[in-house]
């Protein structure tokens, strides 16, 4: 087979290659009689199909379907041959000129990171641990979950439940203009303005106020946005929360089938240790993706990647706020704003596939079966969701990825100078910034 390569940019490469004519006449006949000796269609026969009918049916789809599978032979023949490390995904398309057969392939290569020296890195680690309080504090968190409401005719204190009416006034412009907006405020719970939430405490039933409430940017009526307008607050009732008893019921109804509080308590450090492990890994990874990244911020990296990783960014963003009800359609070349956090991501999955590399490390299989595990366990029908991965290639796939990235960065920690820093589990599993 004939291969050129050719260079373009620092990263860019160019591979013009060409299929065997015999090879794809020889499979695109053998599929075809396979095809003949089973079809059935109407008027033939069993077996008896002639050929130019199966050719005409079949014909096309069977010779793309062959075309697709030379073509990914060729390409990583020539890849392997001529010791090019791929990254992303090439783009192979048909050479202009006579020859049916001629492709032509683009693609970037992974840069030369030169040496990779991880026992220079300052890594610090976060360590962490389920305690009794943990549990404690996750049954109250359930109990609250499953609180009922009771009415009461005292001043609202933290923690309860007022339903109130309410309308603003700003420059002389009354909001709404008619009538009052209605909603419900649990004071502390932070679902409105603290100013508002404040004011609550002490109101009773039929009490009304007038305060002064300083909105932020962005709130989501455009005329009080950024502004600082009266606000009329009428309470219409107080409620206070009536937490459920931690009795057996209780406890089956969380599937824990005996009821009894060793196995419930067993139960939330299993679903709490979990969550501590996907945090503290969360906390690794970003750790050692940034000096990663500062160790290495000279490597130039394969443009076509890095936009189109920026792009998958904007995707992401754009579903979730779709998700939230949120105008989700991206402005043109939105993916300009997220070039440097896309550039970062693709420099780190590149070292970290490069230290693998370099150090022949291999997927830990237990590892991957205990973390599909893990993923299982969290669904009603753990059997159903590990069947579902183990059907589908492309969810494998993907699970196998993020455990070998988990195994380098987990590795590359160890090698480091690195040093532990205790948190408690709530410290563990905030949001970073």
């Amino acid at each position: 087979m004939q291969v050129s390569v050719e260079t373009v940019g620092n990263l860019g490469r160019r591979m013009t290659f060409s299929l065997p004519a015999d090879r794809l006449q020889d499979q695109v006949g053998g599929r075809l009689r396979e095809i003949a000796r089973t079809a059935r269609i109407k008027g033939f026969r069993p077996g008896k199909v002639p050929a130019r009918v199966i050719e005409q049916r079949f014909g096309e789809q069977v010779r793309n379907e062959v075309v697709d599978n030379l073509l990914r032979e060729r390409f990583d023949s020539a890849v392997r041959e001529n010791e090019l490390r791929i990254c992303g995904q090439p783009r192979i398309e048909r050479a202009g000129g006579d020859d049916e057969l001629a492709y032509v392939a683009t693609f970037e290569v992974v840069p030369d990171f030169g040496e990779i020296d991880v026992s220079g890195l300052q890594v610090e680690r976060a360590v962490a641990e389920v305690t009794e309080e943990d549990i404690d504090r996750m049954i109250e968190n359930l109990r609250l979950q499953r609180r009922s409401w009771s009415a009461v005719t005292r001043g609202a204190r933290e923690g309860d439940a007022v339903d109130l009416a309410t309308w603003s006034e700003v420059d002389g412009q009354r909001l709404p203009a008619e009538g009052e907006e209605q909603g419900v405020a649990v004071i502390g719970s932070g679902g409105m303005l603290p100013a508002i939430e404040s004011a609550l405490v002490g109101m009773a039933e039929a009490g009304e106020k007038e305060i002064e409430v300083a909105f932020p940017e962005g709130w989501r009526v455009p005329q009080l946005a950024g502004r600082t307008a009266k606000v009329h607050l009428k309470v219409e009732r107080v409620s206070e929360p009536v937490l459920p008893e931690v009795d057996p019921a209780f406890i089956r109804s969380f599937g824990v089938r005996s009821g009894e509080m060793e196995q419930f308590r067993a139960d939330i450090r299993t679903n709490l240790e979990r969550e501590l492990k996907g945090a503290l890994m969360n906390r690794l990874r970003r750790e050692v993706g940034e000096k990663l990244c500062a160790a290495h911020a000279d490597v130039e990296l394969p443009p076509r990647i890095v936009e189109e990783e920026a792009r998958a960014l904007v995707a992401q963003v754009a579903e979730q706020a779709r998700r939230q009800g949120r105008p989700s359609e991206p402005p043109p070349n939105a993916h300009e704003n997220f070039m440097e956090a896309a550039r970062k991501r693709v420099l780190v999955a590149l070292v970290v596939g490069e230290v693998a590399r370099r150090n022949q490390l291999m997927l830990d299989r237990k590892r991957l079966d205990e973390t599909l595990r893990l993923i299982a366990s969290t669904y009603e029908e753990p059997q159903q969701v590990i069947d579902l991965y183990q059907n589908d290639p492309q969810l494998m796939q993907g699970l196998r990825n993020r455990v070998m990235e988990e195994q380098v960065i987990d590795w590359i920690a160890e090698r480091a100078q690195h040093t532990d820093r205790q948190l408690t589990f709530q410290e563990a599993i905030a949001p970073q910034a």
